[in-house]
């Protein structure tokens, strides 16, 4: 089940607020689980006994983690890190099992197999919805247990919805236990105008989601399942230009909703996405652009590996571990690896020439960056390094056949493929919201008046209606991050 479903839209959501409400808050928790469960179920169910499982390791875990440390002294503090260091393995384990265990066998067999060895066989493993997600939150809820910034959760099943939640279950953001430990024990009383604001969020991410992102998957995919070598520079751009405004729209879209839903159901969930694409370095990149997985990993490994505190070359190694690992969490595949190294080594180029903190040459660093990140999301769209190596190839002109291409107007005599490229290029700035959508932000509480609300929720609604009429016509519907 996806929230840009029929199935979530007009049953799902409605039924689970009404009951909700109607709920006294003691029973508010518990419903809330069953309904995560039930959310979960819909898209893996088979895999419902891994998160189940995952929930019950993670709470004995923090439960010693907290026992242990109340033991004080120096055995108490061995043994207490010794179960955080167990549980981060087991966490670690069951993600490399369900997400990097059929790639790395596929990988050693097509080592083997070049070497003229007798290949294995082996069993594909399926990939849990959500596994990367709500294994990365169990980690940062024992570590902070673990740092004393978090208390641990004695209820499990206050921690199942922690881990469980559905609005941020399965494609994020990554939310800390720490930021919403407080909103899970205490009576959340939601008043109307946050229900509103929380509604008014879902639709326009909803709306980034169905008429953005879904119709650049359209133009990527019809480029992206080209023939590179038959392909004009200009169709590759316009494809490889598509798939950034979607990757773009689909996720933050996303990310928008859960934090619409979160606050409908009386939890606040972090921003993550903050216009990363009006960047003038990939630095700052980094920091828009899915904010939650970049900040945990700045927490939890950067900072661990010695971050800005060790010698410079120490720091450029642990910059280049930290993007490797990023590129890897994103999916089995070596096309992620080399998007976390490309991105990783530019990083590295940039705190070395001091790129990231100059001021100026803003439009020729906005136009280096945005090339970085759409020949970055070649890597990261392709299905091997050589076809997105080739595909590059197209985007520079370097074809073979340049007599046999595919014609140039392929998109170019549409012009919904202008008005749409430039909704993109629009939405992806904060232009609109700094003029018309200013009171429409989880963090935000800025006086608007009666008449420009009136005008927002109007154009909410026109939204909310284009949106029915896009899902009642097309079935293409998926969510890229998903996969992850």
């Amino acid at each position: 089940m996806v929230f840009s479903s029929f199935t979530f839209l007009i049953f799902f959501l409605p039924f689970t607020l009404i009951i909700l409400y109607a709920l006294p808050h003691k029973y508010r928790n518990v419903f809330l689980l069953i309904m995560s469960l039930i959310f979960y179920m819909w898209s893996s169910p088979q895999y419902l006994l891994v998160m189940i499982g995952v929930i019950i390791i993670n709470y004995f875990a923090g439960i010693y983690i907290d026992k242990y440390d109340a033991v004080g002294g120096g055995h108490g503090q061995k043994l207490k890190k010794q179960v955080l260091i167990a549980g981060i393995i087991i966490n670690v384990a069951v993600l490399f099992i369900f997400k990097y265990l059929t790639f790395t066998l596929r990988s050693v067999n097509e080592f083997i197999s070049m070497l003229g060895f007798n290949t294995f066989t082996f069993m594909n493993i399926v990939l849990p919805v959500g596994i990367s997600f709500y294994i990365f939150q169990s980690i940062s809820y024992l570590v902070d247990i673990y740092r004393k910034d978090a208390p641990v959760q004695k209820s499990i099943q206050n921690l199942a919805l922690y881990i469980s939640m559905f609005p941020q279950l399965v494609a994020g953001p990554i939310v800390r236990y720490n930021s919403i430990a407080q909103d899970i024990e205490r009576e959340r009383h939601i008043p109307f105008e946050v229900f509103i604001l929380g509604a008014k969020i879902f639709i326009l991410g909803l709306a980034k989601k169905v008429l953005i992102a879904n119709q650049m998957a359209v133009i990527a995919d019809t480029m992206f399942a080209q023939n590179a070598a038959y392909i004009t520079a200009v169709n590759a751009w316009i494809g490889a230009v598509a798939y950034t405004f979607q990757i773009y729209f689909d996720f933050s879209g996303y990310s928008d909703m859960a934090i619409g839903l979160g606050l409908m159901i009386g939890f606040k969930f972090p921003v993550n996405f903050n216009y990363p694409y009006i960047s003038y370095s990939i630095t700052d990149f980094w920091r828009r652009w899915h904010i939650s997985l970049s900040s945990w990993f700045r927490d939890y490994v950067y900072i661990p590996l010695g971050g800005n505190r060790v010698k410079v070359s120490r720091m450029y190694i642990n910059l280049l571990i930290v993007f490797t690992i990023t590129g890897i969490w994103h999916g089995a595949n070596w096309t992620f690896l080399v998007w976390g190294l490309f991105h990783g080594l530019f990083l590295v180029i940039e705190k070395i020439t001091g790129l990231n903190k100059t001021e100026k040459y803003k439009p020729a660093r906005w136009i280096i960056t945005m090339l970085i990140v759409i020949i970055a999301w070649v890597f990261f769209r392709a299905d091997t390094i050589h076809d997105a190596l080739n595909y590059i190839k197209a985007m520079f002109g370097f074809n073979k056949n340049a007599e046999e291409l595919i014609s140039s107007s392929m998109y170019l005599e549409n012009a919904a493929y202008y008005v749409l490229m430039v909704i993109g290029l629009v939405g992806s700035t904060p232009l609109i919201k700094r003029y018309f959508l200013r009171n429409i932000d989880a963090f935000d509480t800025v006086y608007v008046n009666k008449a420009t609300v009136l005008i927002q929720n109007i154009f909410m609604i026109l939204l909310l209606v284009m949106v029915y009429i896009m899902l009642a016509n097309n079935t293409y519907n998926p969510f890229i991050y998903f996969r992850f």
